[in-house]
């Protein structure tokens, strides 16, 4: 799909990721199109599921659930019953904001993000019961967020 794309894809694309609320004028001036050139591409780049959401980046001090957290989990038994169970608690959990499969000695990474350290060990604790066959976890708590999506923050 994305050999598909050509340079001014990549520049909208490009654009967006750096500032999700560009409106159509101002990214059509920065990507060399015309107002209505520029929109079509853009409506159909979320389309094709190209550009998939827009989101707002919150300073940690603001956010509901500051403590946030990267979990590698590594399954004691990789089989598709576990597998699934586990990804499935996972997609409905609201504490996971990201899920990441993995090559390596883990076989997820997750980034989780709680109201308090101890929702964090709650957490910890049914990822770790024998439900979902969990051999190893590691957590780090983030100290602070450098940089996001590409972009510092300030």
């Amino acid at each position: 799909m994305t050999d598909q794309l050509d340079d001014f894809d990549r520049k909208i694309i490009h654009h967006l990721q750096r500032n999700g609320r560009l409106a159509n004028q101002e990214l059509a001036e920065l990507v060399g199109l015309s107002t209505s050139q520029c929109s079509r591409r853009r409506i159909y780049l979320e389309q094709q599921n190209i550009i998939t959401g827009y989101y707002a980046q919150i300073a940690l001090s603001a956010d509901p659930a500051p403590i946030m957290g990267i979990i590698e989990v590594k399954l004691q038994n990789y089989n598709d019953a576990t597998h699934d169970r586990f990804v499935e608690f996972l997609m409905h959990e609201p504490a996971v904001k990201d899920i990441y499969k993995l090559t390596g000695s883990y076989d997820f990474a997750l980034k989780v993000a709680v109201k308090n350290l101890d929702e964090m060990v709650k957490l910890i604790g049914i990822l770790s019961s024998q439900n979902f066959g969990v051999s190893n976890l590691n957590t780090s708590i983030v100290l602070e967020k450098l940089k996001e999506n590409g972009i510092a923050i300030k």
